[in-house]
């Protein structure tokens, strides 16, 4: 791409912190000096004015959406070449009587895209999830070999877009010890297993299971490039212990770029001018640096 990438940054929900640090970050030198930032939803005092600060309420959540939807269309029809997203609130979504729970399950629908998964991207840890948001209780029953199949393929496919051309995954166990030869669970060896087999026989490097108090371990050492994580809080403890504020959510398997942040809506430091933009500000980059490398290799 010779000319800077259009990122649009979209303000999430206007109760919570989204529109402060979406501001800031589309003000911040270095989001300016490498792409031009357009910003998505109502983020001027005025506009703010119309909501709540730090409540949930059905009008919040439908300006989130009408932001999403917005900026999904101009990515979708080239007029921006990114998309970053603001938090939103889930439990403002659905008051708002909108069935998605997260941006992930929306941006799919919008698009039309058959299979996406959630990734955590830091420098130091990489992080996708094969489930996302569902209760723990239902993790086990979701975890099937043809999802885990589809999670390490859009991770195998997705990698090179970040630079690392011959990806190294893991993937972790379900169950302490990764199930310990079934004393712990059969879910590592009757579905974990028969998918990182499968994997392999693709040409795909992996490895797995791996115990999940170790896995992460590892691949902070660098042993791996990836981590497939079974369930939403497995791999986001992780990634926020030793890189909160600097990772970057990206949905894989999209035919649009979309980051975010690494964080919720703070409803409890809304409007104080307080919010850190450091996340957002990292989203927009990376948004920026996908457009710039997709626009290199069309």
């Amino acid at each position: 791409m010779t000319i800077r990438p259009r990122v649009g940054i979209t303000v999430g929900d206007p109760a919570g912190i989204g529109p402060e640090i979406a501001v800031k970050a589309g003000a911040d030198p270095r989001v300016i000096s490498v792409c031009e930032p357009v910003l998505y939803g109502p983020h001027s005092r005025d506009e703010l004015a119309a909501f709540a600060r730090g409540r949930v309420s059905p009008e919040a959540g439908r300006a989130a959406y009408h932001a999403i939807t917005s900026a999904v269309d101009d990515a979708m029809s080239g007029r921006i070449h990114a998309i970053a997203t603001a938090p939103i609130n889930k439990e403002a979504f659905s008051v708002a009587g909108l069935r998605w729970p997260g941006h992930t399950e929306l941006l799919a629908h919008l698009t039309s895209a058959p299979r996406v998964a959630m990734m955590f991207y830091a420098e130091q840890l990489r992080v996708v999830l094969a489930t996302i948001h569902v209760p723990l209780a239902r993790v086990p029953q979701l975890l099937t070999v043809e999802r885990l199949q589809d999670t390490i393929d859009l991770t195998w496919q997705a990698l090179p877009r970040f630079g690392i051309d011959t990806p190294r995954l893991a993937v972790a166990g379900l169950n302490p010890h990764a199930g310990e030869h079934g004393l712990m669970g059969h879910e590592d060896e009757a579905v974990i297993a028969p998918a990182v087999h499968s994997a392999r026989a693709r040409g795909i490097r992996i490895e797995g299971p791996i115990p999940g108090d170790t896995v992460f371990v590892r691949a902070v050492r660098g042993e791996f490039d990836a981590v497939i994580a079974c369930y939403h809080d497995q791999g986001l403890i992780p990634v926020k212990l030793i890189a909160f504020g600097r990772a970057v959510n990206v949905t894989l398997g999209l035919p649009i770029i979309r980051t975010s942040v690494d964080h919720g809506t703070a409803f409890d430091i809304a409007g104080q001018g307080i919010a850190d933009p450091s996340s957002m500000i990292e989203a927009v980059l990376l948004a920026a640096r996908l457009a710039a490398r997709a626009g290199q290799q069309s």
